[in-house]
């Protein structure tokens, strides 16, 4: 983002309308999407989540006008398009005293949030939960152990595993893979079974 760039009343306004004509409604939208952008980033292990929902929003303002003449469908999606960049620019940045966070760290973040967020989960969200929720334990945990860390250190963490599960790490990838897709189809089933909003 242009370092020259600063966040405008006029520039917010028109990130507002372009989300929904009726003011209420759109702050109502742009909170959500806040939460959510900030969920994301904590479920992606980011310590600095809500620095990084905000400059996810605020690349999305510097170009909203440029966006709302051309862009068709949900504006939140754009925003989510727009977080997977932001993402991919955090893991590159080296950073000196951060180190990764835990999946204990991340759910006592998220159980902290306020309840006003379970409400504000999306289907896929729910049933994603839902399913880990009835998955067995040892299949949960591997879920979990294999995909801690980043770069080198998720390569050692999964050799580690293996090791731990006396199989080969070629075995564990497609013990993964296998847990992946019955979660997969399970989200599937129960967004098949999921209220219409």
């Amino acid at each position: 983002m242009k370092k020259e760039w600063v966040l405008t009343q006029d520039a917010f306004d028109a990130l507002l309308d372009w989300l929904d004509p009726q003011r209420e409604q759109a702050g109502t939208k742009y909170e959500a999407i806040r939460t959510r952008l900030i969920r994301i980033f904590i479920c992606r292990g980011c310590l600095e989540a809500e620095l990084l929902a905000d400059e996810t929003i605020n690349r999305v303002t510097s170009k909203v006008e440029e966006i709302s003449r051309g862009y068709v469908g949900d504006p939140s999606l754009y925003f989510y398009a727009v977080a997977q960049k932001v993402h991919l620019e955090y893991l590159r940045k080296p950073r000196t005293q951060q180190s990764p966070i835990s999946l204990e760290t991340a759910g006592n973040m998220l159980s902290t949030a306020p309840v006003t967020l379970v409400e504000d989960f999306e289907p896929e969200y729910r049933c994603l939960e839902r399913c880990l929720e009835v998955l067995p334990k040892e299949n949960r945990y591997l879920l979990e152990r294999y995909y801690q860390q980043e770069k080198q250190a998720k390569i050692d963490q999964r050799k580690v595993l293996a090791t731990e599960l006396g199989i080969a790490v070629n075995a564990l990838r497609i013990r993964a893979h296998r847990i992946r897709l019955a979660l997969r189809q399970c989200v599937r089933t129960c967004l098949e079974q999921e209220p219409a909003h």
